[in-house]
Protein backbone atom coordinates (compact mmCIF):
# COMPACT_ATOMS: atom_id res chain seq x y z
CA UNK A 1 0.00 0.00 0.00
CA UNK A 2 1.13 3.69 -1.02
CA UNK A 3 1.68 6.13 1.83
CA UNK A 4 -1.04 8.43 -0.20
CA UNK A 5 -3.19 5.14 0.21
CA UNK A 6 -2.60 4.80 4.30
CA UNK A 7 -3.60 8.51 4.58
CA UNK A 8 -7.30 8.02 3.70
CA UNK A 9 -7.21 11.38 1.57
CA UNK A 10 -9.51 9.75 -1.37
CA UNK A 11 -7.56 7.19 -2.51
CA UNK A 12 -8.96 3.31 -2.05
CA UNK A 13 -12.30 1.90 -2.01
CA UNK A 14 -14.77 3.25 0.30
CA UNK A 15 -17.73 1.44 0.69
CA UNK A 16 -21.08 2.73 2.77
CA UNK A 17 -23.71 0.70 2.61
CA UNK A 18 -24.53 -2.51 1.08
CA UNK A 19 -27.78 -4.81 0.67
CA UNK A 20 -27.72 -8.18 -0.95
CA UNK A 21 -24.81 -9.28 -2.23
CA UNK A 22 -21.57 -8.50 -4.44
CA UNK A 23 -18.16 -9.03 -5.45
CA UNK A 24 -15.58 -6.57 -6.49
CA UNK A 25 -12.56 -7.81 -8.77
CA UNK A 26 -12.31 -9.88 -11.57
CA UNK A 27 -13.67 -13.43 -11.93
CA UNK A 28 -15.33 -13.03 -9.04
CA UNK A 29 -19.08 -14.50 -8.45
CA UNK A 30 -21.88 -14.33 -6.08
CA UNK A 31 -24.84 -16.19 -4.97
CA UNK A 32 -27.12 -14.67 -2.93
CA UNK A 33 -29.63 -16.90 -0.98
CA UNK A 34 -30.95 -14.37 1.22
CA UNK A 35 -33.70 -11.63 1.28
CA UNK A 36 -34.42 -9.55 -1.38
CA UNK A 37 -33.69 -5.43 -1.16
CA UNK A 38 -36.81 -5.10 0.61
CA UNK A 39 -35.73 -7.32 3.54
CA UNK A 40 -38.80 -10.01 2.64
CA UNK A 41 -38.22 -13.97 1.94
CA UNK A 42 -37.41 -15.02 -1.54
CA UNK A 43 -40.15 -13.98 -4.82
CA UNK A 44 -43.26 -16.40 -4.92
CA UNK A 45 -44.66 -17.02 -8.39
CA UNK A 46 -48.07 -16.21 -8.51
CA UNK A 47 -49.28 -20.33 -8.56
CA UNK A 48 -47.32 -20.70 -4.87
CA UNK A 49 -48.78 -17.57 -3.57
CA UNK A 50 -52.32 -18.83 -4.31
CA UNK A 51 -51.15 -22.13 -2.77
CA UNK A 52 -49.61 -20.59 0.08
CA UNK A 53 -52.80 -18.75 1.11
CA UNK A 54 -55.28 -21.61 0.36
CA UNK A 55 -52.53 -23.46 2.84
CA UNK A 56 -52.58 -21.38 5.55
CA UNK A 57 -56.72 -20.54 5.47
CA UNK A 58 -56.84 -24.64 5.42
CA UNK A 59 -54.24 -24.81 8.60
CA UNK A 60 -56.94 -22.44 10.07
CA UNK A 61 -59.54 -24.20 9.26
CA UNK A 62 -58.57 -27.70 10.86
CA UNK A 63 -57.79 -26.39 14.19
CA UNK A 64 -61.24 -26.35 14.39
CA UNK A 65 -61.82 -30.21 13.39
CA UNK A 66 -61.73 -32.78 15.37
CA UNK A 67 -57.93 -34.41 15.65
CA UNK A 68 -57.34 -37.55 13.92
CA UNK A 69 -54.21 -39.27 12.71
CA UNK A 70 -55.18 -38.31 9.23
CA UNK A 71 -55.72 -34.40 10.51
CA UNK A 72 -52.46 -34.57 12.30
CA UNK A 73 -50.75 -35.39 8.86
CA UNK A 74 -52.44 -32.91 6.84
CA UNK A 75 -51.56 -30.04 8.91
CA UNK A 76 -48.01 -31.11 9.72
CA UNK A 77 -47.66 -31.30 5.42
CA UNK A 78 -49.53 -27.94 5.54
CA UNK A 79 -47.19 -26.42 8.05
CA UNK A 80 -43.66 -27.93 6.07
CA UNK A 81 -45.63 -26.54 2.80
CA UNK A 82 -45.94 -23.51 4.14
CA UNK A 83 -42.24 -23.29 5.50
CA UNK A 84 -41.32 -24.35 1.81
CA UNK A 85 -42.35 -21.86 0.22
CA UNK A 86 -41.55 -19.08 1.93
CA UNK A 87 -38.38 -20.16 2.62
CA UNK A 88 -37.57 -20.78 -1.36
CA UNK A 89 -40.52 -19.19 -2.87
CA UNK A 90 -41.87 -22.19 -3.80
CA UNK A 91 -42.89 -26.26 -2.94
CA UNK A 92 -40.69 -29.09 -4.27
CA UNK A 93 -42.40 -31.43 -6.80
CA UNK A 94 -42.15 -34.34 -4.09
CA UNK A 95 -43.48 -31.80 -0.82
CA UNK A 96 -46.61 -31.36 -3.41
CA UNK A 97 -47.00 -35.25 -3.79
CA UNK A 98 -46.89 -35.43 -0.20
CA UNK A 99 -49.33 -33.06 0.49
CA UNK A 100 -51.63 -34.44 -1.99
CA UNK A 101 -51.40 -37.67 -0.18
CA UNK A 102 -52.01 -36.13 3.34
CA UNK A 103 -55.24 -34.37 1.39
CA UNK A 104 -56.64 -37.84 0.26
CA UNK A 105 -55.84 -39.47 3.38
CA UNK A 106 -58.01 -37.03 5.28
CA UNK A 107 -60.39 -36.66 2.54
CA UNK A 108 -63.27 -36.98 5.14
CA UNK A 109 -62.28 -33.87 6.49
CA UNK A 110 -60.98 -31.92 3.45
CA UNK A 111 -64.03 -32.34 1.74
CA UNK A 112 -66.39 -30.30 4.37
CA UNK A 113 -63.89 -27.51 3.73
CA UNK A 114 -64.57 -24.67 1.03
CA UNK A 115 -60.85 -24.08 2.14
CA UNK A 116 -59.41 -27.83 1.65
CA UNK A 117 -61.07 -27.21 -2.19
CA UNK A 118 -58.79 -24.46 -2.76
CA UNK A 119 -55.56 -26.46 -1.59
CA UNK A 120 -56.46 -29.40 -3.81
CA UNK A 121 -56.95 -27.87 -7.22
CA UNK A 122 -53.91 -25.35 -6.51
CA UNK A 123 -52.01 -28.61 -6.06
CA UNK A 124 -53.52 -29.60 -8.95
CA UNK A 125 -52.72 -27.04 -11.39
CA UNK A 126 -48.53 -26.86 -9.95
CA UNK A 127 -48.40 -30.86 -10.45
CA UNK A 128 -50.39 -30.80 -13.45
CA UNK A 129 -53.87 -32.68 -12.82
Amino acid sequence: MSSADSTGKGNGIHIGSVQGAFAIGDHNTVTHHGANSQGAGPAIDPAHEELLRAVRTLREDLGRAVESPEVRGLTAELTGTEEEITGTGAAAPGRLARLRAALTDAGAVVGLLASGAAVVQAVAALLGG
